[in-house]
């Protein structure tokens, strides 16, 4: 099983909020109800439910998305 997530934009290092958001799960009946998560309880889910965590990487620009 793998659970892919991303890194929030407007997350920094040092704030008290939740840095990850899960964009999707493969394999496995994983189900994640929560729209924004922190490191160390991906770890746990990932520990328990043997599943590999893929950190997705963004442009750094926030471009794409976006209507004209």
């Amino acid at each position: 099983m793998k659970v892919f997530v991303r890194e929030r934009r407007r997350s920094e290092d040092g704030d008290k909020k939740p840095r990850y958001r899960v964009v999707g799960v493969d394999g496995g009946e994983l189900t994640i109800k929560v729209k924004r998560i922190r490191k160390c309880e991906l770890k746990q889910i990932a520990e328990h439910t043997g599943a590999e965590i893929i950190y997705l990487e963004r442009d750094g620009k926030g471009s794409e998305g976006k209507k004209n």
